[in-house]
């Protein structure tokens, strides 16, 4: 008997879902609420959200000030377009970021999503070198076992094999690709090719100890620092993407903080509202900001979404900054990494266990192989929300988790792999 409610089978027809073959896909699970850690299914039950919706929901969900604050600006202004007007939210968020960011990181850009932030940071560093009277610096170099987005510019600098180039391929750009500097080899092909390509190379990026959706991939701050001095010592834009690593979720509030480095743009999304609404950033050093100051209107940043900066989205990230500031989130996260080397550790040496790992609030265990439909549904009848891709089982959990609630979602991913193998 089918139990689900009347909006989902009118709506199913007519719905395009991510990520999803829809002529084998299964209906979606229906939410009707949710609070803390927890999502409330239609049915009546509730599950742990052991990956709080794509990573963004940093402090729970409904938090009491972020819903307030963000009621009180829909009381007020909920939208009013950034070209040639001005709201209180943006510029006090833009200012803010600014302050925790370290030095000459100044300049921000407001965008919807991560992707779209990603393609501003490549314009950003494609237009500063053409600002420059240098037009021949267009090629970006990114990391294998990256993902930075969907968008087609985003596509291109994402791991070749993992991302959808091959799909695509004669439409994509075609960008520089390598392999993070982990040893002296890598490290001296990355030194040869951005040496090799200078002139053409306009900026390199890579996502800071967390490759998130490549396959939740970590590296040392050696590696990072490394990747940063290669590109500063041949004049190449350095981007950090701190979509996913941003706000706390590596154990400090930027991953860029574990490597004392400081980029030339860095890149933010995801927890940015603490999972409230869609928001993203592209912040820039004065450096490259500089670059587009001119009498000659065709060297502004020619950029402008729609919503960018949107009065609630703004609100709920001040909010959100407000919590980081109030609340001991980085003390959690501790809390976090902890139990889930404690919780996961059991799954170290069970059949088709390939690797168990940690940082932060992130919980690994990499698979030989597995069957991701069957192991989403039996984390379900386990009350846990955890969804597998690639060759992993992962957990990136609200920092407001329960103990209770994290032992329950860290023995479900012990029980659940073990009951696979």
């Amino acid at each position: 008997m089918n139990n689900n409610p009347e909006w989902l089978s009118a709506g199913w027809p007519h719905i395009w879902l991510p990520y999803a073959q829809m002529k084998t896909a299964s209906q979606p699970i229906p939410v009707v609420g949710a609070h803390g850690a927890r999502l409330k299914l239609a049915d009546g039950r509730e599950l742990i959200d052991g990956v709080a919706s794509w990573w963004t929901v940093a402090h729970g969900y409904n938090h009491p000030h972020i819903r307030k604050t963000v009621a009180k600006q829909l009381e007020t202004l909920p939208h009013v377009m950034l070209g040639g007007l001005a709201h209180e939210q943006a510029f006090t968020l833009a200012k803010r970021l600014a302050d925790m960011l370290p030095r000459d990181l100044s300049r921000v850009f407001f965008s919807d999503s991560g992707s779209v932030a990603v393609e501003v940071a490549l314009k950003m560093a494609i237009q500063y070198w053409i600002n420059k009277g240098e037009r021949g610096r267009t090629k970006i170099v990114a990391f294998r076992h990256g993902y930075h987005g969907d968008t087609f510019a985003t596509m291109a600098i994402c791991d070749p094999d993992e991302g959808m180039h091959s799909l695509f391929k004669g439409v994509l750009a075609e960008q520089l690709i390598v392999d993070l500097p982990r040893d002296t080899a890598t490290t001296r092909a990355l030194d040869t090719l951005l040496e090799r390509e200078r002139r053409s190379i306009a900026a390199v990026i890579v996502e800071p100890l967390v490759q998130g959706a490549g396959g939740m991939k970590f590296h040392e701050p050696e590696v990072l620092a490394r990747v940063a001095e290669s590109a500063r010592r041949n004049g190449h834009i350095f981007i950090l993407d701190e979509i996913f690593t941003g706000f706390g979720r590596t154990g400090t509030m930027f991953a860029l903080e574990q490597a004392d480095l400081i980029p030339d743009i860095v890149c933010l999304g995801k927890a940015l509202t603490g999972g409230t609404a869609p928001l993203a950033a592209t912040v820039a050093s004065e450096r490259v900001f500089d670059a587009f100051l001119s009498d000659d209107p065709a060297r502004a940043l020619m950029h402008g979404p729609t919503f960018m900066g949107n009065a609630l989205a703004c609100a709920a990230a001040n909010a959100s900054l407000d919590l980081f500031e109030r609340e001991p989130r980085i003390r959690e996260i501790k809390r976090i990494e902890a139990r889930l080397r404690s919780g996961l550790e059991p799954a170290r040496g069970l059949p088709g266990v390939r690797d168990v790992r940690v940082k932060g609030a992130i919980g690994v265990i990499e698979l030989d192989n597995l069957d991701r439909d069957g192991l989403r549904r039996r984390f379900v009848e386990e009350g846990v929300w955890i969804r597998p891709f690639g060759n992993i089982v992962y957990t990136t959990p609200p920092f407001v988790i329960s103990e209770e609630d994290l032992t329950s979602l860290t023995a479900a991913m012990v029980k659940v792999v073990q009951d696979a193998g």
